[in-house]
């Protein structure tokens, strides 16, 4: 999920918190518990200052072993530690409760989006994405938000409002993964366009009611379309390029990152009179007519790289960063 609803739902467990006596009845217990659940709610996304090392770093590594299972007890005894060295007198079990749901929430409630978690590390670093919830989904981030401003303002006490919160929140994620499985159960049916061997992807959107599509025929073409309350409609084709400047990219770390993170990756080659641009595009995002999640390797005609960029950009921007990084 995207930092704010992260912060939130740190917040929203706080509160709930407040159901445990232990914690209520103790004069610094919610100021505790609150900071614990917050910053246990937020601490996997710690591996964001990769960024200041590279893209290409925290790019490969964001989500990674900072989602892992290690890692979950890692931050919930780093957590604990410091709370309860803060705040004498509190049980330390109580306090590793709740700060350990905190991170597990933040884990669980990644893998349900699109772009996924390594969770399963170090077991296997495959990435698991279920594709069910919006990296941003407006309504766990404003019932969160209601029930907040309910608590603050003294409309009702934590003990009533958090445990409906998250009640109707448990059935919204039950929802949202039967409507998943059923639609993909159903969705080959309904494309004219496929052929035997097509594989279908559906993937979330803001919108309750309509999903992102993705289809993988056997020639490396993919079909990029959506899904809206019962109709089908494609808005791009890409076919994927063959060409020995592909092949020659993915040795590039730049292109390797980029390549770890995505299961849907798509190789396209520019010929210029200087050599060769190399795109992948990730084809699960796609906006206003972009593919905006790029590794871009740059080649001399004797396929040697000359410059290279991975990460977020739109097509102006990417122009001028490559541009920037020639000088």
């Amino acid at each position: 999920m995207d930092t704010g609803t992260h912060f939130v739902f740190g917040l929203g467990l706080g509160g709930l918190a407040m159901t445990d006596p232990v914690i209520a009845s103790h004069a610094y217990g919610p100021i505790a518990i609150l900071i614990g659940t917050v910053a246990g709610s937020n601490a996997p996304d710690l591996d964001g200052l990769l960024r200041f090392k590279s893209n290409a770093d925290y790019i490969k590594n964001h989500r990674g072993l900072s989602h892992s299972f290690p890692a979950i007890v890692g931050w919930t005894a780093l957590i604990t530690t410091v709370i309860a060295v803060s705040f004498r007198g509190i049980p330390w079990w109580h306090i590793a409760f709740w700060v350990l749901l905190a991170v597990v929430v933040h884990v669980l409630s990644d893998l349900f989006n699109s772009y996924g978690t390594q969770a399963y590390r170090p077991l296997s670093k495959q990435w698991v994405a279920w594709n069910i919830i919006h990296i941003f989904d407006p309504f766990i981030f404003f019932a969160h938000l209601f029930a907040i401003l309910l608590w603050i303002s003294g409309i009702a006490v934590p003990q009533v409002i958090f445990p409906v919160l998250y009640v109707l929140l448990g059935i919204y994620y039950g929802w949202r993964t039967l409507a998943h499985r059923r639609l993909s159960g159903k969705i080959a049916g309904h494309d004219p366009e496929g052929h035997p061997g097509d594989r279908y992807t559906l993937l979330p959107t803001i919108s309750l009611y309509r999903w992102n599509v993705v289809r993988v025929s056997e020639d490396c073409t993919y079909g990029i379309g959506e899904w809206n309350n019962g109709k089908m409609k494609w808005v791009d084709v890409l076919k994927c390029d063959e060409h020995p400047a592909i092949d020659a990219s993915k040795q590039h770390q730049d292109v390797q990152a980029f390549l770890s993170v995505t299961p849907f990756p798509c190789g396209l080659v520019k010929t210029h009179t200087w050599g060769y641009e190399v795109r992948w595009v990730d084809v699960r995002y796609r906006y206003r007519k972009q593919y905006p999640f790029v590794a871009v390797v740059l080649m001399d005609l004797n396929l040697a790289p000359l410059q290279s960029y991975v990460g977020w950009l739109s097509d102006d921007r990417l122009e001028k960063r490559l541009r920037m990084n020639s000088y």
